[in-house]
């Protein structure tokens, strides 16, 4: 009975649910009607104003199509109009070529004349030294050059006036202020003296116009000595005072190569090792005959005070021991004498002769020396042929340089070592000759005493 109650219960309750669902169901719909309704009106006003706004679109876009084609046209009558014009131009402008050039008659001759000159003439005050002391006189020149049109009376002037100042200047000795640019870069304002269209120079060197920087600088390396005394002489005189002076005509060029040359010193060093060995070999020549002149001299000192005593023979000196030979042996027989006089000579010799052959010596090896480094420069020079070939002569200058320097440096070294081989041998062969006559004479009276 319980259980038939509790499903009463369930499907009651489940019928009210399903009513109140559907009641609610159509609400929603009718709700759900009404809002498709509105908006069906909203979006037909929408689509309404957009079709007008579409058509008034299509009106103005249709009156700047009428536009652009009513200025294309206009362009096209108006470039239609140009071409006429340019045409008429061309025409108009070939009548007054024919008209310039019959006006112009001789001046255009003139115009090429002035135009030549005025190249001609930058290039002569572009490299002139006078230059450095009025710069930028070339531009003036430059637009007369370039000019398309007839130059005026006052262009003219100044063209005249450039190459009259160019050939005045150029008569001068003028000093002025200018800054000097050293080899390190510093520049320093320096007063300087301008001789003419020739050299610069301060009061002990001279100086040179670079034409690429268009700036004053020095030498690369000082001009030989008596250039810069003329140098010194030439700027320290008086202005009414004539005093010589070195110019260089090709306004630097030639100093510049002549402090290129190399030095005494320069080719000195360019013999290399064998150089070296032979200044040794020249050196040692010289130690060795000075000393033995000087040794020679103090025993013809010596024995020449001998001779004025030759009672007291001294040992400090060959003729002093040769006397005390002799009065050892005064009492043996001429030939005894003669032989103990030989001997004693003989002894001497080696002292007096001591260094003679090593300085003829030496002055035979110095030639050989040089000839030796003429070898070795040549085959360097053979093998920087092989290597790099003749196209450059500069690489070869090297080995060249040694192998022509090194021959020069032994005939230099072998003459004077020659000489004074030459000189020592003199004064040993007059000792010798001092001992020989006094030997000679200490027999002849020996022998005479036993005569009588």
């Amino acid at each position: 009975m319980k259980k038939f109650i509790k499903s009463l219960a369930i499907i009651a309750t489940l019928g009210l649910s399903v009513g109140s669902f559907t009641v609610q169901a159509e609400g929603q719909l009718d709700q759900l009607l009404d809002q498709v309704k509105k908006d069906r009106i909203s979006e037909g006003k929408i689509n309404k104003d957009r079709e007008n706004e579409f058509k008034a679109a299509r009106s103005d876009k249709q009156a700047l199509l009428n536009k652009a084609k009513r200025e294309l046209k206009a362009e096209r009558n108006r470039g239609e109009r140009l071409a006429k014009q340019f045409s008429l131009n061309e025409t108009t402008l070939s009548e007054k070529a024919v008209e310039l050039d019959n006006a112009k008659g001789d001046l255009g001759e003139i115009f090429g004349v002035v135009r030549r000159q005025a190249n001609e003439t930058i290039g002569t005050i572009t490299g002139s030294i006078i230059s450095a002391q009025y710069p930028g006189r070339e531009k003036l020149l430059l637009s007369l050059a370039e000019a398309k049109e007839l130059p005026n009376i006052a262009e003219l002037e100044e063209l005249w006036i450039a190459l009259l100042t160019e050939m005045t200047e150029s008569g001068k000795v003028a000093k002025f202020d200018v800054d000097v640019i050293s080899l390190d870069g510093q520049s320093t304002t320096t007063t300087v003296t301008r001789v003419g269209n020739f050299n610069l120079m301060t009061d002990t060197n001279y100086l040179i116009y670079n034409l690429e920087t268009l700036q004053v600088q020095p030498l690369g390396r000082p001009a030989e000595a008596f250039y810069l005394d003329s140098v010194k002489a030439f700027t320290s005189a008086s202005a009414d005072a004539y005093t010589p002076l070195y110019i260089d005509p090709s306004k630097g060029s030639l100093l510049r190569l002549n402090t290129r040359k190399a030095t005494l010193e320069d080719r000195y060093h360019a013999g290399g090792v064998v150089g070296y060995i032979i200044t040794g070999v020249l050196a040692l020549g010289f130690a060795i005959a000075f000393t033995r002149l000087f040794g020679l001299f103090m025993t013809q000192v010596k024995m020449r005070a001998q001779l004025n005593d030759t009672n007291n023979p001294s040992m400090a000196n060959p003729l002093g021991r040769i006397l005390t030979v002799y009065h050892a042996n005064k009492e043996a027989d001429v030939e005894n004498l003669e032989l103990k006089l030989d001997e004693a000579i003989l002894r001497e010799l080696p002292s007096i002769d001591r260094g003679i052959t090593i300085i003829k010596i030496l002055a035979a090896i110095a030639p050989l020396l040089g000839l030796l480094g003429t070898v070795v420069g040549m085959i360097n020079t053979f093998q920087q042929i092989t290597l790099f070939g003749t196209g450059d002569p500069k690489i070869m200058a090297g080995s060249i340089s040694m192998a022509l320097v090194t021959t020069a440096q032994g005939l230099i070294a072998a003459l004077p070592l020659i000489f004074v081989h030459a000189l020592v041998s003199g004064q040993a062969k007059s000792v010798t000759n001092v001992l020989d006559l006094q030997s000679a004479g200490i027999i002849a009276a020996h022998s005479e005493k036993e005569s009588a």
